[in-house]
């Protein structure tokens, strides 16, 4: 039974799109283009989104939870059949893989655009997968696929396969349910561990026992076919960049494969679809041996959808996959065959991702205050779901985007998307784009092919901003303290004049830390130190209101803050984002017995001398720092034991101010007063 026999000369005129983000936004694209009509399902909080606001029309069905919303069968064929749907795209993810659903499709007369139900539950078995590729002859790792799940059958398999093996859930994905097992001592603790993963995840014990390479390369090939058996293949994807295997940089064509082994490998996806009756866009993923002669390449899986990545493949070939996807759901022939398909210069995709990858690459969610991408170009693609204002929450992939560069070869095309994310500003929440820009900058990323260990081979220098981190600290210390930006230097400054030096200082929090700047500029030049440690500074200035630093343009963004001494601003530079936060210091925890300065600053009057006795909430001394003045009260009752410092005293933070004699006196209060000047 085929998901597409209903109607299929028909051409479609009504487009429902059962997703969201950047997928919906990109098929509707396509459709418009096509002059199609389309239609949205949405979930609650997406009723707002971009992909709403370019459908021309919008059914929400339901809460923001994708179980009660984007995979309720139910409800997006009611709307299907409410609607007069000709087709249902399901982009990719949610029910795009579900053979259930496009064969519910199909027996209200509705065309799921996606190949055949058959070839859905054909592939969504890694064991009858692996089955099905051994009898079309498509090269296979050394592994066990069986039915037989017993742990000795395994175990068994693993010693006659040789260790390492991999163990992987037989419905599984996205990395879930896959171990690596280096010894047989290890076997059963392991097995033990991905089984209860993959029930947690799919329902399904089952596993496969494979051979585990050690650095392979992921490569993928693009096929397509049509409903009168022509297929072809659109070339190849390398797909080695991953973290918790999964993808984040892709790029068309694969770098560094001869013509002979890129022709081999096309034709295997061929055979592959072939062999399961395929109709429509997949992509079959094979593992790159890396060793030995390096064209060893084995069957890993197949993706019967069309995938997160296809921009790459669309932007070497100069074809639209989505209008492909509807051209063949109408039962026209494939657009083009095998040898009119060219490849044309090289392109690659990273996936912006609201995440920390200092914290191994954990989801983030917030709201994109701030969102720039670079202007325009013919060689770029910026594929989103999202504006400024938009919130990422922990309902959905935690992406922001998709940025797609073309360029005449592989050097071009990675300079280009290295400008593009240097020019790409998003501030409100985590993201990965420092790390990518860290990526692209490696040598042996520009130099050679990546594997797929490059990410935990480079980690540490892929998270290692120190140096950026410290001019951007600067430049915050530097920052106008109004939400204006256009403050220079000499207006901005928050320390004080000795000598004709000027002074600036800053108290930041970033993940954690505490970081006090202290900035110098005179007539022998620029300094700075961080926490105490010098940081060479050559250059201080304003050009159109930004901050350069050593020659380094830094953007200052103004977050929201909450009461008046609760700055929160995100330095951008080329390199680097870093949000900050001011802390209040209205409250601050001192010694028992002594009172400390709580940031650097200038002591600006003393109110009691020793021996003094005092009530709770009386002025002891007032500081000035980033243009504030800060009074020191008595927190309780007591007596005065010394005062360390005199007024016009520079003092850094944690300096001691005043000693107490009564120890009961634990913590001051800070009467922060703002000062105009």
């Amino acid at each position: 039974m085929t998901a597409m026999t209903t109607n299929n000369n028909q051409p479609i005129k009504k487009l429902l799109i059962a997703n969201r983000g950047e997928i919906a936004c990109r098929v509707i694209r396509t459709a418009r283009t096509l002059g199609i009509e389309t239609a949205l399902i949405s979930s609650e909080p997406d009723a707002t989104s971009l992909a709403a606001e370019m459908a021309d029309k919008v059914f929400v069905i339901g809460p923001a939870a994708a179980a009660d919303s984007y995979l309720r069968q139910d409800k997006v064929i009611e709307v299907a059949r409410q609607w007069q749907a000709d087709a249902v795209h399901p982009g990719y993810g949610f029910l795009s893989e579900n053979a259930d659903f496009a064969n519910a499709l199909e027996a209200a007369g509705i065309r799921f655009i996606g190949p055949p139900s058959s070839a859905m539950s054909a592939m969504a078995s890694k064991s009858e997968a692996k089955r099905l590729m051994e009898q079309a002859g498509v090269p296979l790792l050394k592994g066990y696929h069986g039915t037989d799940q017993a742990d000795s059958t395994l175990s068994e398999a693993a010693d006659a396969i040789g260790y390492p093996v991999m163990l992987k859930a037989a419905a599984g994905g996205g990395g879930k349910g896959m171990r690596i097992v280096s010894s047989p001592s290890d076997f059963q603790s392991t097995l033990d561990s991905a089984r209860r993963e993959a029930e947690k995840a799919f329902g399904d014990t089952t596993m496969l026992v494979e051979k585990y390479l050690a650095a392979p390369r992921h490569i993928e090939v693009q096929i397509f076919f049509d409903q009168h058996g022509q297929g072809v293949y659109l070339f190849d994807r390398d797909c080695s960049i991953q973290r918790r295997h999964q993808k984040v940089v892709e790029e068309a064509p694969a770098p560094g494969l001869p013509d002979r082994l890129r022709n081999t490998m096309g034709e295997a996806a061929l055979a592959a679809g072939r062999s399961i009756g395929y109709v429509g866009a997949g992509t079959v993923e094979f593992l790159l041996d890396t060793a030995g002669d390096g064209d060893q390449f084995y069957f890993m899986e197949m993706n019967t959808r069309l995938q997160v990545e296809h921009p790459v493949t669309e932007m070497v070939t100069g074809q639209d996959l989505v209008e492909w996807q509807i051209r063949v759901t109408e039962g026209q022939p494939l657009p083009c065959s095998q040898e009119q398909l060219q490849l044309r210069g090289h392109s690659l995709e990273v996936r912006l991702y609201a995440e920390e990858p200092a914290r191994e690459f954990l989801p983030a969610t917030g709201t994109l205050s701030h969102l720039h991408w670079p202007a325009e170009q013919n060689w770029l693609r910026v594929e989103t779901g999202v504006r400024a204002g938009d919130e990422v929450t922990p309902w959905y992939d935690p992406m922001i985007a998709k940025l797609v560069v073309h360029g005449d070869d592989r050097e071009q095309a990675c300079q280009r998307m290295l400008e593009v994310l240097q020019h790409t500003r998003i501030t409100g929440l985590s993201t990965n784009r420092d790390f990518l820009i860290k990526v692209l900058e490696q040598p042996a990323f520009q130099q050679q092919a990546p594997d797929t260990c490059f990410i935990p081979r480079f980690q540490t220098t892929l998270l290692d901003n120190s140096k950026a981190k410290h001019l951007a600290l600067i430049a915050a210390t530097l920052a106008p303290q109004s939400h204006s930006r256009h403050a220079g230097l000499s207006e901005a400054y928050n320390g004080w004049r000795l000598h004709q030096q000027k002074q600036w200082y800053g108290h930041w929090q970033y993940q954690g830390e505490t970081f006090t700047v202290l900035v110098e500029s005179g007539a022998n030049g620029c300094s700075a130190r961080i926490n105490g440690q010098q940081v060479p500074v050559t250059t201080l200035e304003t050009i159109d209101d930004t901050i350069v630093v050593n020659g380094v343009v830094h953007d200052i963004y103004q977050e929201a803050s909450y009461g008046s001494h609760d700055r929160r601003l995100t330095v951008v530079s080329p390199a680097l984002t870093l949000p900050l936060h001011k802390p209040d210091h209205s409250v601050a925890e001192h010694d028992e017995q002594d009172l400390t300065a709580p940031m650097n600053g200038r002591v600006v009057a003393v109110m009691v001398e020793a021996g003094q006795t005092v009530n709770e909430g009386d002025t002891l001394l007032v500081l000035e720092a980033m243009k504030m003045e800060q009074t020191i009260r008595a927190p309780h009752a007591g007596v005065i034991a010394d005062i360390h410092h005199t007024a016009d005293s520079l003092v850094e933070e944690g300096a001691l101010l005043v000693s107490f004699v009564d120890t009961s006196l634990a913590e001051a209060s800070l009467d922060n007063t703002a000062e105009d000047g």
